[in-house]
């Protein structure tokens, strides 16, 4: 039996209709593994570029924009990058010597250079040949070469440099129409973490030569290297835009506190400290402020910057200007961070106190040529004193057995010796200076008399026996043995003589002699020698 060729017809529709859904259904799977795999592909990423694309903008023929790329291995494995192939010849790259060892959540920067050689609009695409989990990854860049702009940037980029995070880098960026018509700003985009554009509203219309100015802010969130761009439409322009946050630079003390100890009133006591960078970024100190009485500094001249990891060294110092404890602090503005305090503390010792005995040192008469001595002491209470020096005004008067400098410690003593040797007759004077950090300094009043040397004689004396002795004669000789010399001035009837011509320090050498009457004289007598002090 033949059916109806209405019912035939309803059953091909309804068949073709079947095989619609079939294919529709297929073609949905085929879409949903795709973008699964894409997810599953993009999640499993571990060489990844930042950014992923390049927008250069409008170029001049013939000049060259550069744009900073960061290839970042995500994986926890090294990855080496083996390769490098750019698809345009506008496009280039900076030299990455190949093979490159990336260590797993390392990262290397790299720049993409484009030189338009022509007129017009054009793309490329650089690949980079890995051994990670996605081996080829391709980066997309694209450009316009032009022979004019309608619309000047300056300056063409901006490079913000390191910055702290936390802190804001700033800079005017002028437009300027190049035509000599009107030119329409149609509307602005940026783009990069921390990147931020201020002072104009778009849409905005700019005569023929009129400029404006923009500011572009670099706040960075994290730390690293930060690729952007500043995009205008309406006429096309791209600014490139760079920057490096970093962490906020942070100044450390050492020693973060100071502690001068006992110092005595009139003294002073100087210690060493030092500034340290330990952040990542430069700081810049502006103001250094010290507080408390008798405490000073020296050695900081601000403003300073010291980059990551540098010091500066300089100088504190306690000069109590009174008894007790005192405190201060070092209070230090700097770029970044809070302000940093040191800590000073110090105690202000009593001044000791020095005696000098005897005050008054009297030699009487002391013999021209000679000397005396006489000894004192110095003694410090209360305190150590220091001695620094000790002086005499009298030539005559001389001062031994102290070592200066001296340091006395209190309750203690020091002894020395005070010598007169007068050098002519008469009375002689002179003051004994004493200096030190004692609250006195005592002064000793020294006196004596100079007086001339005692004549000097010697007495000689003899026995004789003999008979028929009218007198004798005395000879005396500088030379044991003689020859002599007669010294008396006639002939002496007694058995004694008394030479009163003889000098200090000499020594002499005597014999006699025996007279009779009739004039005969006997032979020297025996030598005796006679030695005549000095003086």
């Amino acid at each position: 039996m033949r059916l109806p060729q209405s019912i035939s017809h309803n059953l091909s529709v309804r068949s073709v209709h079947l095989r619609i859904q079939q294919s529709a259904f297929l073609l949905l799977a085929f879409v949903l593994l795709t973008m699964s795999a894409v997810r599953a592909s993009a999640a499993t990423a571990q060489l990844a570029c930042t950014p992923a694309n390049l927008r250069f903008g409008g170029v001049l023929v013939g000049q060259t924009q550069t744009l900073p790329v960061k290839l970042t291995n995500n994986g926890p494995t090294d990855v080496t990058l083996s390769g490098i192939t750019i698809g345009n010849s506008v496009l280039t790259t900076s030299y990455v010597g190949l093979p490159l060892l990336l260590p797993a959540g390392q990262s290397v920067g790299l720049s993409v250079n484009f030189s338009p050689t022509v007129e017009g609009w054009t793309d490329g695409r650089i690949t980079f040949s890995s051994n990670a989990s996605n081996p080829v990854l391709k980066l997309e860049a694209e450009g316009s070469g032009v022979t004019s702009q309608s619309l000047i940037a300056n300056p063409p980029a901006v490079s913000a440099g390191q910055v702290a995070i936390g802190n804001v880098y700033t800079a005017p960026v002028v437009l300027t129409n190049a035509r000599s018509y009107r030119v329409t700003i149609k509307g602005s985009q940026v783009t990069g973490s921390g990147f931020s554009m201020s002072g104009a509203t778009f849409p905005l219309t700019l005569n023929a030569g009129q400029s404006v100015t923009v500011n572009v802010a670099f706040a960075p969130q994290s730390a690293g290297t930060i690729a952007g761009s500043l995009l205008f439409s309406g006429p096309q322009l791209v600014i490139p835009l760079t920057g490096t946050g970093t962490s906020a630079g942070q100044l450390m003390a050492n020693p973060a506190n100071l502690n001068f100890g006992s110092v005595p009133v009139g003294g002073n006591q100087t210690l060493s400290d030092s500034f340290t960078n330990t952040g990542g970024s430069s700081v810049t100190i502006s103001q250094v402020t010290v507080a408390g009485a008798g405490f000073s500094s020296s050695g900081l001249s601000v403003p300073l910057t010291l980059n990551p990891g540098a010091s500066v060294t300089f100088s504190s110092s306690f000069a109590p200007q009174s008894a007790g404890s005192d405190s201060g602090s070092i209070t230090v503005v700097a770029s970044s961070g809070p302000n940093l305090t040191v800590a000073l503390t110090g105690t202000g010792a009593a001044q000791g106190q020095l005696t000098l005995t005897p005050t008054s040192s009297n030699f009487g008469n002391t013999t021209v040529g000679t000397s005396a001595s006489q000894t004192g002491t110095l003694s410090a209470s209360g305190t150590s004193v220091s001695v620094s020096s000790a002086s005499l005004n009298g030539a005559e008067f001389s001062l031994s057995g102290l070592s200066l400098p001296v340091t006395i410690p209190a309750g203690q003593s020091v002894p020395f010796t005070l010598t007169f040797a007068p050098q002519a007759t008469g009375n002689a004077t002179a003051v004994l200076s004493i200096s030190s950090n004692a609250s006195n300094n005592p002064t000793g009043n020294l006196s004596g008399v100079g007086t001339s040397p005692p004549p000097h004689t010697v007495s000689l004396s003899w026995a004789d026996s003999g008979s028929g002795i009218v007198g004798y004669n005395v000879y005396r000789s500088v030379t044991s043995g003689g020859p002599y010399a007669e010294i008396n001035p006639g002939l002496d009837p007694s058995t004694n003589y008394t030479d009163t011509s003889v000098a200090a320090g000499q020594t002499y050498y005597y014999v006699a002699t025996s007279v009779e009457g009739s004039g005969k004289e006997s032979a020297y007598s025996n030598e005796t020698q006679a030695v005549v002090p000095t003086p």
